[in-house]
């Protein structure tokens, strides 16, 4: 079996890794920020109930990349959920995103 064909959940280890890579090789982003969320978290009883990792279910996620642009929000919010829907089925529970071009990044800085 090569590389490719193995699950995410296989190559890497740790979801915040994992979620990394994925973004890294498909987006190229020129920033990137995974961020672990999931000890606010823990006391939620779908949480406790799932079996998940309180350390692994809830992420904040910054990207910064060309590949967004002439998309929509919905459209970089949905391509992100599609490139991640191996986590989400291994039990990620919530993802807060922040997905901007770098011209909006820069505006964004200046405001």
């Amino acid at each position: 079996m090569d590389q490719r064909e193995k699950p995410m959940t296989d190559r890497i280890a740790g979801r915040a890794a994992r979620i990394e890579t994925c973004l890294r090789d498909h987006l190229s982003p020129v920033e990137l920020r995974v961020h672990d969320d999931s000890a606010r978290h823990a006391h939620h009883v779908g949480i406790r109930d799932n079996g998940v990792q309180a350390g692994e279910s809830h992420y904040n996620v910054l990207v910064i990349s060309d590949a967004f642009s002439d998309m929509n929000r919905v459209q970089r919010s949905r391509l992100v959920h599609e490139l991640l829907a191996a986590e989400f089925a291994g039990g990620m529970h919530a993802l807060s995103l922040t997905l901007r071009t770098p011209a909006e990044h820069a505006r964004m800085a200046i405001q």
